[in-house]
């Protein structure tokens, strides 16, 4: 490490903020506002796919260009708030952020509600890009599972307020609406983090440049990787395409790779991983997400139409994970302080895996009961993963790369999701559309309700293997003994 690192280093753990609290708040507010609005918009995709009369593959890209733009660009911001500081790149993705919801809600075709969408991803990665760096920044290291244990609890609030919310605006309102609420509060807290965070441990600059060759291959690699995931089905028939796609995807990589381990400031310092801590909590966290959002992005689609619930009551019931993550993650983290992060983490990952197979024997007339305590453990296993997994993962790294590892956090979350969202709806269409003969789900009608649910079945099992991997590699991190600072 250069002496320059190791003197900030002494001096950012030196002392911490008395302050530490307001800057959480801070933290807080953006939290809530990006995850209130990924599960409101998860939740309003069977009634915009009702308005602009597209197909579920047309849908999913609702969800998809917002993930994928997060998912491009988080370490891009995390690096670029370790050097411009975290105060410059979180105001100002409060303001992108606002833009994008006004975009949002003024879309006149789906199409240009997916641009709307990305563009809105920007300011989010923004926003996401340094909330975990802000907090590692200014709690002590004994404090920060209890921290990012109380990050988990904002999270479940918003995720919880998402579904209510969203179901009563849905229910009496148009969809467009759910678009406004981020605007007056992102307005407050851009005034109120340019205020507070002014001076303070997230306004340091770093006089380094930034290596904007490794971003934009970063970019090229995770886009092109991702559109072939999303429409696998479709580049089966045009080999060549595939093959290009492919081509793109491995040449960006390896690209990506030889820059960063070549270049005097990388995007993303290679080091990083030889940090068993670190990499492999990251690697589980992909897994994690990847399965919560098979579960996440096809349920609403299953409560509306073979299971016949209205948008009110899908909301309601798409609020019990959320409630046990509220509850669980601040008990979590302070617990991961004591006895480290190994045996919570493997625990949650297992305990998701069997959700998503308990969701694969659902039927079409499953009731309240069936649904709600496979809901009700999926949230279980996702508050004992969470907090222990991010403490784990940022507390392995020094305080000059919190940033880009905060950056790394976020973006394997992200690309979990992403890569949930596009593996979800590929193998639902393909198995739906086999069964069916042909048939892509535009309109859902009674007697296609076989086939949805053997295509829901098929795509819970997948998404539940790949969690059931991340239980293994959650397991093999080793145990990590937290400071006592």
């Amino acid at each position: 490490m250069p002496i320059d690192d190791l003197s900030e280093e002494k001096r950012l753990d030196a002392s911490f903020p008395p302050n530490k609290w307001a800057y959480f708040l801070l933290v807080a507010v953006g939290v809530f506002m990006s995850t209130v609005d990924s599960s409101i918009v998860n939740l309003a995709l069977p009634v915009i796919m009702a308005d602009f009369t597209q197909p579920i593959t047309v849908m999913e890209w609702v969800v998809m260009s917002y993930l994928l733009t997060v998912s491009a660009l988080l370490l891009t911001f995390g690096r670029l708030s370790d050097l411009r500081g975290r105060r410059w790149v979180y105001c100002r993705g409060f303001l992108v952020f606002i833009v994008g919801s006004l975009l949002c809600s003024v879309s006149q075709s789906v199409w240009l509600l997916i641009a709307a969408r990305a563009f809105q991803g920007i300011g989010a990665a923004m926003l996401m890009a340094c909330s975990p760096a802000i907090i590692v920044d200014v709690f002590p290291p004994a404090e920060r599972g209890r921290a990012l244990g109380m990050v988990g609890t904002v999270v479940a609030a918003g995720l919880t307020t998402g579904p209510a919310l969203g179901g009563y605006i849905l229910e009496y309102l148009s969809w467009r609406a759910i678009f406004y609420i981020n605007i007056p509060i992102g307005l407050a807290a851009s005034i109120a983090a340019a205020r507070a965070l002014k001076d303070g441990p997230a306004d340091v600059v770093r006089r380094e440049p930034f290596d904007w060759i490794g971003a934009i291959l970063l970019a090229l690699c995770l886009c092109s990787a991702l559109y072939l995931i999303s429409h696998i089905q479709n580049l089966m028939g045009t080999p060549l395409a595939a093959a290009a796609v492919l081509l793109l995807t491995l040449l960006a990589g390896a690209g990506f790779i030889w820059v960063e381990g070549r270049t005097a400031h990388p995007l993303l310092d290679l080091s990083l991983f030889r940090i068993r801590l670190f990499t492999l909590p990251v690697i589980s966290a992909t897994l994690l997400f990847c399965g919560l959002f098979t579960i996440v992005f096809l349920n609403p689609f299953y409560l509306l139409h073979p299971a016949g619930y209205t948008v009110e009551q899908a909301g309601l019931l798409m609020m019990v994970p959320f409630v046990l993550l509220f509850v669980i993650s601040p008990f979590s983290g302070a617990l991961a302080d004591r006895i480290g992060s190994r045996l919570l983490c493997s625990l949650g990952m297992l305990l998701l895996a069997i959700t998503l197979y308990a969701f694969s024997r659902l039927d079409s007339s499953a009731g309240n009961i069936d649904l709600i305590w496979r809901l009700a453990l999926t949230g279980l296993g996702i508050a004992l993963f969470l907090p222990p997994n991010s403490a784990a993962a940022m507390g392995s790294v020094p305080p000059s790369q919190r940033g880009t590892a905060s950056g790394m956090v976020a973006s394997a979350r992200n690309f979990g999701m992403v890569f949930g969202v596009a593996l979800a709806g590929t193998v639902f269409n393909l198995v739906f559309t086999h069964l069916s003969g042909g048939e892509s789900l535009k309109v859902f009608r009674a007697e296609l309700t076989p086939y949805f649910m053997a295509a829901y079945s098929v795509a819970m099992q997948v998404g539940g293997a790949l969690v059931a991997a991340g239980a293994v590699l959650s397991y093999l991190r080793g145990r990590d003994k937290p400071s006592r600072r």
